[in-house]
């Protein structure tokens, strides 16, 4: 390396080329923690288990089981799998298993959109309603000359506008919709970004 010339100020330095190979943080959904079911869950449970504790304790201190058990027990010996109780019985608990499931697996909170995030370590993470994201969308539809009036859906995927427009061809309208529209999401800051899907019809005559 040369010494810079006397009375010279020393080149500067040019700076590192960003790490375009870094490949984007994956942002995950919100979780529900659904305290309701999973408390109506082990309210059951606890329930029916300790009626069980206590007719099999009282049998082992020499008294009598319960009748409801002793009829449980009997039927049980008298009925077989395809009797059409038994089977109606573990459809209906089938079914029961089936949405404990899926409670358990998906995460829930669809209301809740999940942004971007620089450090996905931090343990900070931030989401937006998707009704504020309509919210924000709809005030953006509205700036596009020609809209009288719009609907906005946000979805994880897709978000639905239906425009009605009063003068401007609607081709026109619906390009400008799709412009102001794909800066809105992306100002956003939503780690998924949806797409837009825009519908414009021409406004009633009687509500121009």
């Amino acid at each position: 390396m040369t010494a810079p010339a006397p009375g010279r100020a020393p080149a500067p330095e040019p700076d590192p080329a960003p790490d375009r190979g870094r490949a984007p943080v994956r942002a995950r959904r919100f979780r529900s923690a659904r305290r309701v079911p999973a408390a109506l869950t082990a309210l059951a449970v606890l329930g029916v288990a300790g009626l069980f504790l206590y007719d099999l304790a009282a049998v082992r201190a020499g008294r009598p089981g319960m009748e409801w058990r002793r009829e449980l027990a009997h039927q049980l010996e008298r009925q077989t799998p395809a009797d059409p109780w038994v089977l109606v019985c573990a459809g209906a608990l089938a079914v029961a298993g089936a949405v404990l499931l899926f409670l358990a697996l998906t995460p829930g909170l669809r209301g809740i959109l999940p942004m971007r995030t620089a450090d996905p370590d931090a343990g900070v993470r931030a989401g937006l309603a998707r009704k504020a994201a309509a919210l924000v969308l709809r005030d953006r539809a509205m700036e596009v000359s020609g809209v009288q009036s719009a609907r906005v859906a946000v979805g994880r995927s897709h978000v639905a506008v239906r425009a009605a427009s009063h003068f401007r061809e609607l081709d026109d309208v619906r390009a400008d919709l799709e412009a102001v529209l794909a800066v809105g999401i992306e100002e956003l800051g939503l780690a998924h970004a949806p797409q837009p899907r825009v519908r414009v019809t021409r406004a009633p005559v009687g509500k121009r």
